[in-house]
């Protein structure tokens, strides 16, 4: 058993035949991880990708949460792997991020901003920060396991994978994303946009990692949405938005999370569970 990635939130280990895939309780923005944990946010995660796995009828990597079948690698065990580790595929990762917006919001508001494009995509003038975009935009992105991802233009992403790859990408992660769209609407969410990998199986182009969590989505409550203001989120935006109030510059090591915010951030990470599931939390 060999731990082969250790990403800012997820464990990967070589289990043999597949991959034993860890979500752990780290958070991390601004390209930091910080030093306090958010008690079950692997847990949330683990359980919110495994939901869409299920729902979404897409091909995608996960085998089974059942970690019997498996030698569990040294130095953890199964109690704390229970509820946040996925028996995965063996899968090519496709060095893409398939980004996909929904709404004019973070970056794209800024960069919509500067320049009345978001990615290179121009836009029409005058458009409201949170707006809806009529189509949804798909925004490639170089992959990063440190530091932030480069955002690419299609093109150059059709030059890394090929035509036929790229269109396929492109054609799977707004599929994903509508899929998503519609079921967290029937749920009073917003699914404002969301970041999807891809890996090859069998020649194959099937979902890995996590999807549609609160980790790579933006979730608004859609009872609360209002076009030109900023929206309250079920996200780590709200951690985001706590640092920006403190006197921390973003280039030095982070400072730890107050309590209040720590317990505040579980608290939007579980409601988003329950909210787009259906289910009670199982670890309150």
């Amino acid at each position: 058993m060999t731990l082969i990635r250790q990403g800012k939130v997820r464990d990967v280990y070589d289990v043999g035949d597949y991959y034993l895939m860890v979500a752990s309780d780290r958070i991390s923005a601004f390209d930091w991880v910080f030093p306090t944990p958010i008690p079950d946010k692997g847990r949330v995660l683990t359980q919110i990708s495994k939901f869409w796995f299920e729902l979404l009828g897409i091909e995608n990597h996960f085998v089974t949460e059942d970690l019997t079948g498996i030698q569990i690698p040294n130095g953890l065990n199964a109690d704390d792997l229970a509820g946040r580790s996925m028996v995965v595929k063996k899968c090519k990762v496709v060095p893409i991020e398939c980004v996909i917006r929904g709404y004019l919001v973070g970056s794209g508001w800024r960069d919509y901003q500067a320049t009345g494009e978001v990615c290179g995509i121009q836009l029409s003038p005058g458009l409201p920060n949170c707006v809806a975009f009529e189509e949804p935009l798909f925004t490639p992105a170089t992959k990063a396991d440190a530091g932030h991802d480069e955002n690419i233009s299609f093109e150059v992403m059709a030059k890394s994978v090929g035509s036929d790859v790229a269109n396929e990408l492109r054609d799977k992660s707004i599929d994903v994303y509508q899929k998503g769209l519609a079921h967290a609407k029937s749920c009073g969410i917003i699914l404002a946009d969301t970041k999807l990998e891809w890996g090859w199986f069998e020649e194959e182009l099937i979902l890995i990692d996590e999807v549609l969590t609160p980790d790579s989505s933006r979730f608004w409550p859609a009872d609360q949405y209002r076009p030109g203001e900023n929206q309250p989120s079920f996200d780590k935006q709200f951690v985001r938005e706590y640092l920006e109030t403190t006197t921390w510059d973003k280039n030095s090591s982070p400072p730890e999370l107050p309590a209040e915010i720590v317990d505040k951030t579980r608290a939007k990470y579980v409601d988003a569970f329950e909210r787009l599931t259906g289910t009670e939390f199982a670890w309150k």
